[in-house]
């Protein structure tokens, strides 16, 4: 059964500070779907509503996973994680004084996935093979592309079914980033993911993405059924093509 997230005329923000404004977007089985925008324009606290780590004022936002409909309002973060969701939080946010490995074991929180932590272990050795030439290695002294490897395995290790990935382009190379993108997708396609990626990098974006919308000032500008659609659209014309 399919494995969506669904969010719909959601309102949320900080105390006072309203940063999402009547939001709904959706995310069908096995789609990558890119959520686009410039800094600051409330990807990240989308994400984070998913997730339960900012309150959802307005609206509504549950997934489906094997057929079951589940509200993820008012739920913890740790019950979300154990539905089978997973962060790749902006900016890795990695345990940098214990070693890779330690990290990644930390990943496999869940009951479901503590018994397969071997075998995720293994998948994420085979994925990232130098997280397994640096398993012994603190994380926090490992290179910007490295570390970002690291947050990918790490949320791979709780055998999530819907896979976020706050802005996994930011602070890279560009070639790291051509190939934590590329990697996104061969992975999404090994586990045969849901995927919502919030990426401000629009042509890395629309190399895997299956389709995308574009949030500007927390409110959704556009919804592209296609990358075409996206490309041909006046909003990323103007932000990220520079016509």
């Amino acid at each position: 059964m399919g494995n969506r997230i669904v969010l719909t005329d959601v309102d949320a923000g900080y105390g006072a500070v309203r940063v999402l404004h009547r939001v709904s977007i959706e995310v069908d089985e096995g789609e990558t779907v890119a959520l686009l925008g410039t800094n600051g324009n409330g990807k990240s606290t989308l994400m984070k509503c998913i997730m339960g780590l900012v309150p959802v004022d307005a609206g509504e936002v549950f997934v489906e996973i094997d057929g079951q409909r589940i509200d993820l309002r008012g739920k913890s973060p740790e019950t979300i994680v154990n539905l089978g969701i997973a962060l790749v939080p902006e900016g890795r946010r990695l345990f940098p004084k214990l070693t890779v490995e330690e990290n990644l074991r930390l990943g496999a929180y869940r009951t479901e996935a503590r018994k397969t932590m071997a075998d995720n272990l293994r998948f994420c050795f085979e994925a990232f093979p130098i997280l397994q030439q640096r398993r012994r290695q603190l994380a926090g002294s490992m290179s910007g592309g490295e570390q970002q490897m690291l947050a990918i395995a790490r949320a791979l290790m709780s055998a999530p079914k819907i896979l976020l990935v706050d802005e996994p382009s930011v602070g890279l190379a560009p070639i790291l980033v051509s190939h934590t993108i590329a990697k996104i997708k061969e992975l999404k396609e090994q586990y045969h993911l849901t995927v919502l990626m919030a990426e401000q990098n629009f042509h890395q974006a629309v190399k895997i993405a299956d389709r995308g919308y574009i949030i500007v000032h927390g409110r959704i500008a556009f919804e592209g059924r296609s990358t075409q659609e996206l490309s041909e659209n006046a909003l990323v014309k103007q932000y990220y093509l520079g016509v």
